[in-house]
């Protein structure tokens, strides 16, 4: 049964296809390193960023998440990873539940009378189905390929997406060494977009990267719909 829900709906949505941007300020070189690189990434047309600094106590993830928001506004969607408190007092539109954090119905019932987007990373349809009927808005399944960011994890292939795909009535993206050239047989197997890290924030050129990734979905999208 899906939980109740203690707060009025989302006031916004997940746009199709998302590509979303998954932050790494280590990778990308620094604080300011990344927030440069997040606004060439928007700016090519990532329509999600996520912030996940999980190492940064609250206090630096708030910082980070408002400036963060000042750059998305009106621009992207802006998700906080596991922190309720923090993604709403930085205005963000969603938060991200890691797969061993807290439960989606738990969120839910954090977030009083703000409703926030819930996503929840997942690795198999038992996740992905409890998250869905927990009240989930978006699910993020992976790892599809193999990936630097987490090294010896094996790589599920876009049969899990696909799995998942046809299990849940909400959108899924692909996540794990995705890039331009994979990203259509993603979307081709069912995902509503997909989620990166190092294909932008590791490219010489981060809006290039990610104009890349967006063309390489929009024309995927529109095939898999025709």
């Amino acid at each position: 049964m899906r939980a109740a829900r203690t707060a009025e709906a989302a006031p916004v949505t997940i746009p199709m296809p998302c590509v979303a941007l998954v932050t790494d300020r280590r990778l990308a070189g620094g604080v300011d390193a990344l927030m440069t690189a997040v606004e060439a990434a928007v700016a090519g047309g990532v329509s999600l960023v996520q912030m996940r600094e999980k190492d940064l106590p609250d206090a630096e993830q708030l910082v980070l998440a408002r400036r963060l928001r000042e750059l998305t506004s009106g621009r992207a969607l802006l998700f906080v990873n596991d922190s309720v408190a923090v993604a709403q007092a930085a205005g963000a539109d969603g938060v991200q539940l890691a797969e061993a954090s807290r439960t989606v119905a738990s969120a839910l019932d954090a977030m009083g009378g703000r409703r926030l987007l819930v996503g929840r990373s997942v690795h198999d349809l038992a996740g992905a189905t409890e998250a869905a009927e927990q009240g989930a808005d978006l699910l993020v399944a992976g790892a599809v390929f193999e990936t630097a960011t987490h090294p010896g994890q094996a790589a599920a292939g876009t049969g899990l997406v696909e799995q998942i795909a046809r299990a849940v009535r909400l959108p899924v993206l692909g996540i794990g060494g995705i890039t331009a050239a994979n990203a259509p047989s993603v979307i081709a197997a069912g995902a509503a977009g997909v989620a990166v890290v190092t294909s932008v924030l590791a490219a010489d050129d981060p809006n290039a990267a990610a104009r890349a990734l967006c063309d390489a979905a929009a024309h995927a999208w529109a095939a898999r719909r025709a």
